[in-house]
């Protein structure tokens, strides 16, 4: 069984420009970027992932550094998944359940 603390999630979360229809469609695009990544999104500029390790952290962090818009801030957050289990979330007053942690494939 993996650890908790190797287990982690990463969160890009994202403040970008959309005054004019380029920066608009370079957010966009970036927003879809994540998504194709296996990234979901958690509010409208953060985007989670789960991950195995540092080796993929580090890999899908070079992927989102070579699709950075030309402009805004993008920060790259990550938390062990034992951390992850702490988060409360609400919806409007509704306590909402933490994201549940994808199945794990054993292949033989």
């Amino acid at each position: 069984m993996l650890s908790g603390y190797r287990l982690v999630w990463m969160m890009v979360l994202f403040d970008l420009p959309v005054t004019t229809k380029a920066e608009r469609k370079a957010a966009t695009k970036f927003r879809k970027f994540l998504l194709d990544q296996g990234f979901d999104m958690s509010q409208y500029s953060v985007y989670m992932r789960f991950c195995s390790g540092k080796e993929q952290v580090d890999a899908y962090t070079r992927r989102v550094s070579r699709n950075l818009p030309s402009t805004g801030k993008v920060h790259i957050v990550v938390i062990t998944d034992r951390q992850y289990e702490n988060i409360i979330s609400f919806d409007g007053r509704k306590r909402e359940q933490p994201w549940r942690n994808p199945e794990q494939f054993v292949l033989f």
